[in-house]
């Protein structure tokens, strides 16, 4: 890994600390978190500790499930992040009180009508937005709209299960597709103008205080999408609309069947014969929302596990290799500086860390990963370099009081004499740990600082249980919280 040599990565120029929390463990009267009055309330809190970066998941709208990993779009936001009584205290919803265990049909009918009061009620700079918002973001924002009501015409099926003049695009159909549903389709550009209007608050809000947000992009889109539907000639597809093989890892020391993601690989031969302009366009438009950008599984820009599409595990995949850095090179002369991380966790090669090293991407270190095997474990923080983001644990891992709870006590003495048998309990010595570590970025979840044991994990990977639901509340934060990270943050040069 390159140790000294950010390269031209802006954010990571001199030390900072971040919080992981994602909208959706907000607290607030909703049943969700919001980007409302709560999400500016956090900024300031970061503020107060000192903290100059917000850790996200991805902020695109989800399918059913909820994981924000597997989204109907590269570009749409999840609209259940809409900050209603903001809509109410503009003048757009009458009648309206929160409804703390309502779901996502009510919240879609309180947005038909905010829709209808916007319409009588916004000023005319209001309608210039809209209209400007619908003018810049056309590219993509036309396709998605389509997409959502023909996926509800069609009783939510897949698009590959659609009539087949839909499915395939023809000309014809859509244009009918487009005057039957045109009240649907404005509804739809009207929820994302709010979801982009409310999260630039946001990000106004925190960069005025010096804080940045620091966005997540998986590499991989769901086959269920309006991008693979709208783009079907840049992702390994079948003229039927299905894959021959999906994307997933190998087998490894957690796994014996390895995972099998499910998602379309792609055409990279047809994306580079055209500048691979559909990642132009989809890091350009995550980079209007956030100031740093993970992108999740970075290996798969080296070479990807191609799985066929059959198989019901990922025992019997192949390496299908990449263009890495035919892409990278292509971003840096479109975008010059590249805010990016490399989530280089897993079967990582030398030829995915020079892939990183050559682009100076900064990788990841997690701390609970540190402590098995010996002192050459790269996740040590003696093993660390200036350019990495060092983590006690991500949203895929346990808080940290619940991985120490449950390591068992051969290993939690280990962990301790490697701490310097520290006076505080766990979590804080981790945490102390990461601020201290050489990494320019130490990131913590906000478990973490709340010092929540593992009943308050946002998610275990492989399951479809109670994740992505974890919030927290205001009278879980200690009074002295803010100036104790503040103290820390002085202390370990992250101020």
């Amino acid at each position: 890994m390159t140790d000294d040599n950010p390269r031209d990565n802006p954010i990571l120029d001199r030390r900072r600390a971040g919080l992981l929390l994602h909208p959706t463990s907000l607290p607030g009267p909703d049943c969700r978190g919001a980007m409302g009055p709560e999400a500016h309330r956090f900024v300031e809190f970061l503020e107060a500790s000192g903290i100059t970066v917000w850790q996200v998941l991805p902020l695109n709208q989800p399918h059913d499930g909820g994981s924000p990993y597997q989204c109907m779009s590269v570009h749409a936001g999840n609209t259940q992040l809409i900050c209603l009584r903001d809509l109410a205290g503009r003048g757009w919803l009458e009648d309206w009180t929160p409804e703390p265990e309502a779901r996502d049909p009510l919240h879609c009918d309180v947005l038909r009508r905010a829709h209808a009061g916007f319409r009588t009620h916004a000023s005319q700079a209001d309608h210039e937005a809209f209209e400007d918002f619908k003018a810049r973001q056309g590219f993509w924002l036309e396709d998605y709209a389509l997409y959502l009501a023909l996926r509800a015409e069609h009783g939510r099926a897949p698009w590959w299960a659609w009539a087949p003049p839909l499915r395939d695009r023809e000309p014809a159909a859509l244009e009918q597709a487009r005057s039957r549903h045109a009240q649907a389709l404005e509804q739809y550009r009207f929820e994302q103008f709010l979801f982009r209007q409310q999260w630039a608050a946001v990000k106004r809000h925190a960069n005025e205080r010096g804080i940045l947000l620091f966005g997540d992009m998986p590499i991989f889109v769901a086959h269920d999408s309006a991008d693979v539907w709208a783009h079907r000639p840049l992702f390994d597809l079948d003229e039927s609309g299905r894959p021959g093989c999906v994307a997933g890892v190998p087998p490894d020391y957690f796994s014996s069947t390895g995972q099998r993601w499910g998602n379309p690989l792609y055409r990279w031969d047809t994306m580079a014969s055209r500048g691979f302009a559909w990642w132009i366009e989809r890091i350009g438009g995550a980079l209007e929302m956030v100031d740093l950008i993970r992108i999740d599984h970075f290996r798969g820009f080296e070479a990807s596990w191609a799985i066929p599409a059959q198989e019901e595990t990922a025992v019997h995949g192949h390496w299908r290799p990449a263009p890495g850095q035919a892409l990278f090179t292509r971003l840096r002369e479109h975008f010059g500086a590249l805010p990016l991380v490399a989530e280089d966790l897993g079967v990582i090669t030398p030829e995915v860390e020079a892939l990183r090293d050559e682009n100076g991407l900064p990788g990841m270190k997690i701390l609970q990963f540190a402590f098995e095997g010996g002192a050459s474990n790269p996740y040590l923080p003696h093993q660390h370099v200036p350019n990495c983001v060092v983590y006690t644990g991500t949203h895929d891992n346990d808080t940290t009081l619940g991985w120490f709870n449950t390591c068992g006590e051969a290993l939690q003495e280990r962990i301790l004499d490697y701490l310097g048998q520290p006076g505080e309990a766990m979590p804080w010595p981790l945490v102390r740990s990461a601020l201290a570590s050489v990494a320019r970025l130490a990131v913590v979840p906000m478990q973490d600082v709340l010092a929540l044991d593992g009943r308050h994990r946002m998610n275990v990977p492989g399951t479809t249980g109670d994740n992505w639901n974890w919030r927290f509340d205001w009278d879980q934060v200690p009074a002295d919280l803010a100036g104790r990270l503040r103290g820390m943050m002085a202390l370990y040069g992250r101020v």
